[in-house]
């Protein structure tokens, strides 16, 4: 190894971390694969962009249901 690099040393060669650059760019490009796909997923689901709140009347039933059995009348 040649001294005249500047900082702290790596204790890696060349080769091994080309090596560990080249794992850690393909799980970088794995996991913002699998947050597209999620971040697809949920908006198939549930848009927030496009129609304003076509979910909301499911919402207010269920906030009248879980009321309904909070406060029970007799």
């Amino acid at each position: 190894m040649s001294d005249n690099k500047i900082g702290p040393g790596t204790y890696l060669t060349d080769a091994e971390a080309k090596e560990l650059h080249k794992g850690f760019v393909a799980s970088m490009a794995f996991f913002v694969l699998v947050a597209v796909i999620a971040h697809f997923l949920v908006w198939v689901w549930r848009p927030w962009f496009g129609e304003s709140r076509a979910y909301a009347a499911v919402e207010v039933q269920q906030q009248a249901d879980a009321t309904a059995v909070a406060s029970p009348r007799g």
